[in-house]
């Protein structure tokens, strides 16, 4: 055998000795709901791994530093003592993305999402601020998950909605189609998606690219997710949804954008 032969033996004794391991590590946490969510929602694991072993690396590209943040942000949501051990000033010290603790904003490329839920003033004021305050609570719990499993970051909230931002278009569609799959009954989750340079700062995200994103959240429907056409393209095809036909809307203070609607495929 020559050389070359064993090499590529060799390569293909490791490749399947890793096909294994990977196939045995998906079993495992698959058999383990709270290990496979830990692991998703804190970025160790990627997601798209785990629905399909053989795509790719299954470690995440996320920083420990991101690592860190959404395990403390996942630790506050499920035992709020948490935040009262640890002391906020150590959250946002350690939240803070700028090297010299400045809160400068730092320029990057990020899709944005905001959701809303339509008809949360009229529900509030029919069945009452304890029953609406109940609902809200509950929907908080659903949305930290579902976003940090998909590498995603609550920028913050907006009263019954959301700002946030996400590395890739693919995730934040993905991100907003299952969000609205898991609206909390009688209320209808919207929201809307674009694509772009922001300036990242400590607690925020501005930029034209996320004034575009409220503006196209506004124009959703209940129970409905548009992106822009910049999403569309830069994504291109997403396994799990599909981008409708995109039509240029007029959005109030803007310049008119090319919008489609995003559903499940």
């Amino acid at each position: 055998m020559s050389t070359d032969d064993a090499r590529v033996a060799g390569r293909r004794v490791v490749h399947k000795a890793r096909s294994r391991m990977a196939a045995r590590l998906a079993d495992l946490l698959k058999r383990d709901p709270y290990l496979m969510s830990s692991a998703v929602e804190t970025g160790l694991v990627r997601r798209e791994w785990l629905e399909s072993p053989g795509s790719g690396e299954p470690v995440s590209t996320a920083t420990p530093m991101e690592v860190l943040e959404r395990w403390l942000e996942r630790s506050v949501e499920q035992r709020p003592s948490t935040l009262a051990k640890l002391g906020l000033s150590t959250i946002q010290i350690l939240s803070d993305t700028s090297e010299d603790g400045t809160g400068e904003g730092v320029p990057a490329r990020l899709a944005v999402a905001f959701t809303d839920l339509e008809g949360f003033t009229r529900f509030t004021a029919t069945e009452g601020d304890e029953v609406a305050s109940r609902l809200l609570a509950e929907h908080y719990k659903m949305v930290g998950p579902v976003v940090r499993s998909r590498g995603g970051r609550i920028v913050k909230r907006l009263g019954d909605g959301f700002l946030l931002t996400f590395p890739e278009p693919e995730a934040a569609v993905l991100a907003c189609l299952e969000l609205v799959s898991l609206q909390p009954a009688p209320l209808r989750l919207r929201a809307g998606v674009h694509v772009g340079e922001v300036v990242v700062m400590p607690e925020d995200v501005v930029g034209h690219v996320v004034n575009v994103a409220a503006r196209v959240a506004e124009c959703a429907k209940g129970g409905e997710v548009l992106a822009t056409g910049d999403v569309r393209d830069t994504a291109g095809g997403v396994r799990g949804a599909v981008f409708g036909r995109a039509r240029r809307r007029s959005l109030k203070g803007l310049e008119p954008v090319l919008v489609c609607r995003v559903s499940r495929g």
